[in-house]
């Protein structure tokens, strides 16, 4: 279900349940955590086998745990997963092309950046039948996009496109192909990718986040003093 390629500082993730639109069972869950969580290098990329990228969690389970499982362990595994992910120390890029759907949407959400192809969609159809997105897609997608828009696509279900997802900001980039976003994080320096990625994700007070900010700062400016002394005046 989840295939792994390690390709120098990126590991890419390919969700690979293309006769399921890649669909999401506890299990994937929880391998595409340990892919995720536990990459050797610098750089993420989390793609979809096929035409999808994500069709959300496996409905056969759904079905499942709505009759003889517990819903509330169910929505607190997918929510972990989706944290871990966020937390990640690796920077992680959603790279969708084909569709994006509920749990796919909240998939997204989760990584540091979302790039899609012109092929891509996305929806919350959850509420057509009598569900939402309750991986942190509550949250994250207001967030992301704003209220009105959030509001618009989560309580109308709708499916947009790019161009659209671009527009409001679910995307933040189309392009052809998404291993050259991948690529391009890849070329950063890597303690710098890492503290940067931590100091954006903080959600602390301003004051602690300023001050957790200039200690990463000075801890980047210690490792790359002998660079930096090339910059000195005579």
């Amino acid at each position: 279900m989840i295939r792994v390629t390690d390709d120098g500082p990126v590991r890419v993730v390919t969700l690979d349940r293309p006769a399921a639109r890649n669909a999401l069972t506890p299990d994937g869950l929880d391998a595409l955590e340990r892919a995720v969580v536990d990459a050797p290098g610098t750089v993420v990329l989390v793609r979809g086998a096929g035409d999808a990228f994500c069709a959300g969690a496996d409905l056969s389970v759904v079905a499942e745990v709505a009759t003889d499982g517990d819903p509330q362990a169910f929505v607190e595994r997918g929510q972990r997963v989706l944290t871990s992910i966020a937390e990640a120390e690796a920077a992680v890029v959603a790279g969708i092309d084909g569709a994006a759907r509920g749990g796919g949407v909240e998939l997204a959400l989760a990584c540091d950046l979302r790039v899609a192809t012109p092929e891509a969609t996305f929806a919350e159809p959850g509420v057509t039948f009598g569900l939402f997105g309750a991986w942190g897609g509550t949250h994250r997608l207001p967030e992301t996009v704003g209220m009105a828009d959030a509001m618009d696509i989560s309580l109308t279900g709708r499916a947009v496109d790019a161009a659209e997802a671009h527009r409001m900001g679910l995307v933040s980039r189309v392009v052809g192909d998404p291993r050259t976003v991948a690529d391009e994080l890849a070329a950063a320096d890597p303690s710098a990718l890492r503290l940067l990625k931590e100091r954006l994700r903080d959600d602390a007070s301003v004051a602690d986040q300023e001050a957790a900010e200039a200690a990463a700062f000075e801890a980047l400016m210690a490792e790359h003093a002998d660079e930096l002394s090339g910059y000195r005046k005579g």
